[in-house]
């Protein structure tokens, strides 16, 4: 399955892949007065063939999420989903005789499809908008591998028409640069746009003026999961279910979950939300944000090495609570000794406990995390003033929340 989710610090976008005639010039920005935030959401799949229930269920449970939280969806959020209002059942799903069907979408307050169009012209209109609130964008749908260049992957519109990393980023540039975006994306491959916070989403550009930060399912070599046409939210297991639920305090279906305020300040932030994820998804995802994408380029192999025969809690020591949060419940789910490094450990777990994908993905997830906090650490004492600007610009804008 492919998501994305992008997150503004001006506002929310979200926007959902359609081919319905509607355009965003009949579509206003949404706004509330006490809100401090914009959204939009993209959904839904390329043709009816893959636009599964899941994903009409995500907007669902994404809207469910917002009016949780105080905000009245019809005022604050612009929503695009698959063929949008065109009347076509194009929302796939699978009977209780297990019989494949179809219906219309219906998603409240939906203004349209999901065409390149119709998003060109609301980043257009977002753009000439005096607003300066956070806008968040949240992508759930499908995403594509150019095994060109893993650095351009991207999403699938209504209409199968692709939108690359490059070619969003563009439209993001045109935009003034006091206009911050957020965004949250599960598609497969959806890393890949981790790019998106330099010029053109060109990684051998510099970073763009305009402050951007998003987080997504998985690094951009890899699919993600989630997208079903089965019925049943309680079954669903995926990266934006659990992010939602750590940012809310809520799952999909309305139950409580543990709060992800790991350093206690009474609010959750995005970074936050995604540590729940990586910890909360059961699943062979491997969710990544901005700030760690930029972190992993800055890091070779060899050094990798060197990082992970460093004893795990000596590594521990420059964490931020919400990384702290993501190591030691992953070392407690191995039952791994704090006092030694990684590094070689694979041999000495039972293998029963990294048989399956799940396991394996835990594994993976620790040894990223571990990576990404002993690197921060370099970037910080480095004495490079420009990377360790980036780095400060990008965790600042991950810090954000939808609550003040």
């Amino acid at each position: 399955m492919h998501r994305l989710l992008v997150n503004f610090t001006c506002g929310l976008l979200v926007a959902v892949p359609g081919s319905s005639g509607v355009s965003l010039q009949q579509t206003h920005i949404c706004q509330s007065p006490q809100s401090e935030s914009n959204f939009l959401v993209v959904g839904g799949g390329g043709a009816p063939s893959y636009n599964e229930i899941a994903l009409e269920k995500n907007v669902l449970y994404f809207q469910r999420t917002l009016q949780f939280m105080g905000y009245n969806p019809k005022q604050v959020a612009s929503i695009f989903f698959a063929n949008g209002n065109d009347g076509q059942a194009s929302v796939r799903y699978i009977d209780q005789q297990r019989r494949q069907q179809f219906k219309r979408p219906n998603i409240p307050h939906l203004q349209g499809a999901t065409t390149l169009n119709n998003l060109e012209r609301y980043f257009k209109q977002l753009g000439q908008h005096k607003s300066s609130k956070i806008s968040f964008l949240y992508f759930t749908g499908h995403g594509g591998k150019n095994t060109q260049d893993l650095d351009n992957n991207y999403f699938v519109l209504w209409n199968e028409q692709p939108l690359s990393v490059r070619h969003f980023s563009q439209m993001l540039d045109k935009m003034p640069s006091e206009k911050p975006v957020v965004a949250m994306m599960a598609q497969c491959f959806s890393g890949s746009f981790a790019n998106f916070i330099y010029e053109e989403g060109n990684p051998k550009r510099p970073v763009a003026l305009q402050t951007r930060c998003g987080f997504f399912a998985t690094i951009k070599s890899l699919p993600s999961v989630g997208c079903t046409p089965e019925v049943n939210e309680a079954d669903y297991r995926d990266y934006s279910s659990s992010f939602f639920a750590g940012l809310s305090g809520r799952d999909r279906t309305g139950k409580t979950v543990s709060s992800a305020d790991y350093n206690q300040d009474g609010r959750i932030t995005y970074a936050e939300a995604h540590a729940f994820a990586k910890v909360d998804e059961k699943s062979m995802d491997l969710p990544i944000s901005t700030s760690e994408a930029w972190l992993q380029n800055k890091v070779l192999p060899t050094q990798e090495k060197t990082i992970l025969t460093q004893p795990i809690s000596q590594i521990l020591k420059t964490a931020r609570p919400e990384q702290r949060y993501v190591v030691n419940s992953l070392v407690k789910k191995f039952n791994l000794d704090k006092q030694k490094p990684i590094f070689g450990v694979i041999q000495n777990i039972d293998s029963n406990k990294i048989k399956i994908d799940e396991q394996q993905a835990y594994f993976k997830r620790l040894k990223m995390e571990l990576i990404n906090i002993a690197v921060e650490k370099q970037i910080r004492t480095s004495g490079n003033q420009k990377d360790i600007a980036i780095l400060k610009r990008l965790v600042k804008c991950e810090s954000g929340s939808w609550k003040k």
